[in-house]
Order: structure tokens, then C-alpha cells, then sequence
């Protein structure tokens, strides 16, 4: 069932997803490092103070994960279009908590950079802490999955060797909007699309990932211990706007829809800083 945090009346909690509505879950304020798997499945429901969605803001699912750790040159049309060698090991880099925003928040122009990108992805939360956990046994930590939007600034990423001031910008990455369990993701093939002003720019499927999640997880646990409510971002595939001639970036006025099937969709307005 999916879940999600939000905010009603001034306060955050969290509630599991029912149609048009959401039904608090007791003593829970927000999924992250206090909500692992056996806490959430085990959570009691208050139906009486269920509310409806359009009453409330949705949040990340997960607002301070410890960790976000991302993913990149995942998808090999993504590969081949930026002229680089198919990896053999996955790309990686991190974002910070305060990089994050709602699924229907607003993408914030910041005046510093004039090359704002998209990148629709795949994000996997852990539910289970682990350190060096196998491929086999790496589905038995994972909480769930939601959509991510890596909004990146390429004339920052490209300013050094590390990406990091291009990926890490303050209230920049939408994440939501819900958190679908395992059993109810089927991610043998979920396509995955960005449509921008109503143009469809990026379209693939998760069957095209380069390295697979029980792949990643592995990767990543095998330097760090992954915590619950750590997010994985899995990599984007092909299209994004600095690889296209001419080249696509985000202007004041645009909205921009990031979906992945099964799992849910970002509605994100965007607008300049201030």
C-alpha cells in the first residue's frame, strides 16, 4: 500500500494512501531513519482522522533521509548521448536533505544559473540497515519506491570534475509522491518519461537500467552502511535538455510532469527565485 507524509493543520505525519484520501498512521510524523520496515508495517491507523489529499501539502516521502545517494550514466541511451564509456562500475554522487522538495512543490530557479536540466528517475528508500549487503538478500531492504526529478544545474556540474555544486542545490530535487511498497511495484519494465509544456522528452523503461537495484544496493552498502529512509536515486535515461540540439532547460512559467509507471507521477511548476 502506498504511503505519505504530509502536513495538515500545522502538523506532519504520516498516512497510507486511500483513493482521494489519507488515513494517519499513529505516533508517525514522517517516514526516514525511525520508520524501518517492521515500524511501518506494524503502525496502527486512525481512520477517524482520515483527510482528504486536496486538504494537505505533500511532502518527500522521506524529508531528512541521512543519505541520498545518486546514481548516474545508468541507462545507455543516457550513456551514449553524452559520448562517454558504458561504466563497469555505477557512477555515483550524494545530495543533501535540504536538496529535497514535494512532488507538487515548486522547482525554484536560483539567478546563478542559466542551464537548469531535468531528469526523471527511479528512487528506491531502505528499510532495513545493512552494510555489505548481497544482491540476493538486497530487496529485503528496501521500504519502497517512489519518483525522483534530478534537477540539475550543468553549468555548475561542469564547472569542476565533481558534480556535486550542480546536483546539490538547495530545495531543488522533487521526490514523491507516495512510497509504494515492494509488493505492489512491478519494476520489470516501469516506463519512465518526462513531458515538459506538453512535450515528451525522455521515455525508457527500468528493464533498460544498466545496473539493476540489488546491483546498487550491493555497490553502495559495500562503503557505507545504509540506513533506513536512505534514498537511492537510480539514473535517468536519454533526453535530457543539455544533450539536445538545441538545448532544453528550465524557464520561469514551465511545468514539468515526471512519471514512473506504477509508482507515481511529479507535478512540478516552475518559477524564478524571488
Amino acid at each position: 500500500m502506498p504511503y505519505a507524509t504530509y502536513e495538515f493543520g500545522g502538523a506532519r505525519r504520516v498516512g497510507r494512501v486511500e483513493g482521494d484520501r489519507l488515513v494517519p498512521l499513529d505516533g508517525l510524523s514522517e517516514l526516514g531513519r525511525d520508520t524501518p520496515s517492521d515500524v511501518l508495517s506494524a503502525a496502527r491507523e486512525r481512520p477517524a482522522e482520515a483527510v482528504p489529499m486536496a486538504a494537505v501539502r505533500v511532502c518527500p516521502p522521506v524529508p531528512n533521509p541521512d543519505k541520498i545517494v545518486c546514481v548516474g550514466l545508468n541507462y545507455h541511451a543516457h550513456v551514449g548521448e553524452t559520448g562517454r564509456d558504458l561504466p563497469t562500475y555505477p557512477v555515483l554522487f550524494t545530495k543533501f536533505a535540504s536538496s529535497l522538495i514535494g512532488p507538487y512543490d515548486d522547482i525554484v530557479l536560483p539567478p546563478e544559473s542559466l542551464q537548469v536540466d531535468y531528469e526523471a528517475e527511479l528512487a528506491v528508500v531502505i528499510g532495513k540497515a545493512g552494510r555489505r549487503i548481497p544482491p540476493e538478500k538486497a530487496v529485503d531492504h528496501v521500504l519502497g519506491y517512489c519518483v525522483a526529478n534530478d534537477v540539475t544545474m550543468r553549468d555548475y556540474q561542469y564547472k569542476t570534475h565533481q558534480w556535486l555544486p550542480g546536483k546539490a542545490w538547495d530545495r531543488s530535487t522533487p521526490l514523491g509522491p507516495y512510497l509504494v511498497t515492494p509488493a505492489e511495484a512491478d519494476l520489470t519494465a516501469a516506463r519512465v518519461t518526462t513531458v515538459l509544456g506538453g512535450r515528451e522528452l525522455q521515455s525508457s523503461d527500468t528493464s533498460r537500467l544498466i545496473f539493476g537495484i540489488p546491483t546498487l544496493i550491493a555497490a553502495i552498502s559495500e562503503f557505507t552502511t545504509l540506513l533506513p529512509g536512505d534514498v537511492i536515486l537510480t539514473g535517468t535515461p536519454g533526453g535530457v535538455g543539455f544533450r539536445r540540439d538545441p538545448q532544453v532547460f528550465l524557464r520561469d512559467g514551465d511545468e514539468i510532469t515526471v512519471s514512473v509507471e506504477g509508482i507515481g507521477t511529479l507535478v512540478n511548476r516552475v518559477r524564478a527565485e524571488g
